[in-house]
């Protein structure tokens, strides 16, 4: 159910971001969303690649608190920047929303993940 959830909201939930907050180009708005998943591109100065149990929030460089700092300030800017910002960030809820799967199946899991704090601050908010 974890990997359901990760790509419906990667890949089906910014088809209704568009469609319900920019009717009028959500097509364009669409693929927009859909692009800025080359922030994932990230990934490839991991090693290993891949990691089923890693948490990506603050772990890579561009998953990092401060690069988001940065996906914030495009919410500022004209179309399409905004657009990249809204993209951006969404990605790191989803990826955030993972971790925190994760995360409430195995504490001690993550226990050195760079993301610790907010992990352990957002469960307890959460009752989980």
């Amino acid at each position: 159910m974890q990997t359901f959830i990760h790509y419906f909201l990667h890949l089906v939930f910014p088809f209704f971001i568009a469609f319900l907050f920019f009717r009028k180009d959500w097509k364009k708005v669409y693929l927009i969303l859909i692009a800025t998943m080359l922030v994932d591109l990230d990934h490839l100065f991991a090693n290993p690649i891949f990691q089923a149990d890693r948490c990506s929030i603050n772990f890579h460089f561009l998953h990092t608190y401060y690069a988001m700092l940065i996906y914030v300030l495009l919410l500022f800017f004209r179309k399409p920047f905004n657009v990249i910002g809204i993209g951006l960030l969404f990605h790191m809820l989803t990826d955030f929303i993972n971790c925190l799967i994760m995360y409430s199946g195995c504490k001690e899991c993550f226990a050195d993940s760079p993301a610790i704090e907010l992990l352990k601050a957002t469960s307890r908010l959460l009752g989980i």
